[in-house]
């Protein structure tokens, strides 16, 4: 699966401002097929980050949010800039 199929869009509310300021992760909705390592290879392809770490989970609404905590090396409020949404 190709990596913008992948990631669909960073969401961004109170919680996931709180992980990008704090706990260096970034917040966004990726496809349901989509397996953790598939999630962890496109936001190295997409935004030339390492990820540490991904855990995922399924809406009420049935749509699936992942959270990506990158590495110690990468900040996760310059990629949330760079996306626009900071």
């Amino acid at each position: 699966m190709e990596a913008h199929k992948v990631i669909q869009y960073p969401l961004m509310t109170e919680r996931s401002f709180n992980m990008i300021e704090y706990e260096n992760k970034l917040v966004f909705m990726v496809d349901r097929k989509a397996t953790k390592h598939m999630i962890a290879k496109a936001v190295e392809e997409l935004y030339e980050v390492e990820a540490e770490a991904v855990n995922t989970l399924i809406t009420r609404k049935g749509e699936k949010k992942a959270f990506i905590k990158l590495k110690d090396e990468y900040d996760a409020s310059d990629i949330a800039i760079r996306l626009g949404i900071l």
